[in-house]
């Protein structure tokens, strides 16, 4: 007779019962709390996995430097994709800018008291002539037309260099006139 009891518990029960099973490491972690209660001490040590963990940040944040490092170091400036356009455009951009920067050493060389105030006004309006420059060059990089952008590139060139061949006309007839003041007033 019990066995047809516990076949109808088992019959009602058959619904509710759980068929899920417990987590990884369920049976040692009961052991080890079995053990404690018990005052048993386990034999093995219990598994530090604490490295892998380590492990595998110190790797993600190795290849996320990696990939950085090899998109920064694509990154192309300027002057080198102007150089990709137009070759011509960057060789022309190198001669004007070394002869620029020639012009600007002379100019600072005639700088006096008399001639401080005309320089750095120039000095003003060079500045704003090479922000017009990225500008252009700006619009060059993005696809504009290239013929006309490159003609404002020489331009804005050109500009720069009058200003400075009229600043130093300037200078030297700044310099005759104390010369010329300088010898009327000779004994």
């Amino acid at each position: 007779m019990k066995k047809d009891n516990i076949k109808d518990l088992f019959n009602k029960l058959q619904d509710k019962m759980d068929f899920e099973e417990p987590n990884e490491g369920h049976q040692h972690r009961f052991l080890e709390k079995l053990n404690a209660t018990n005052g048993i001490t386990p034999l093995v040590a219990k598994k530090n996995y604490s490295w892998l963990r380590i492990t595998s940040i110190a790797a993600a944040i190795t290849l996320l430097l990696t990939v950085g490092v090899f998109q920064f170091n694509n990154s192309k400036t300027i002057d080198e994709k102007l150089a990709e356009i137009s070759p011509e455009a960057s060789n022309t951009q190198f001669y004007f800018a070394n002869l620029i920067e020639e012009q600007i050493r002379a100019l600072n060389s005639e700088k006096s008291p008399e001639t401080e105030r005309i320089i750095n006004d120039t000095m003003f309006q060079l500045k704003k002539l090479q922000l017009d420059y990225a500008k252009i060059e700006q619009d060059l990089l993005n696809g504009g037309n290239s013929k006309l952008i490159l003609s404002a590139m020489i331009l804005n060139f050109q500009t720069r260099i009058e200003l400075l061949n009229e600043v130093m006309i300037q200078i030297e007839n700044i310099k005759s006139i104390k010369n010329t003041n300088n010898a009327n007033y000779t004994i």
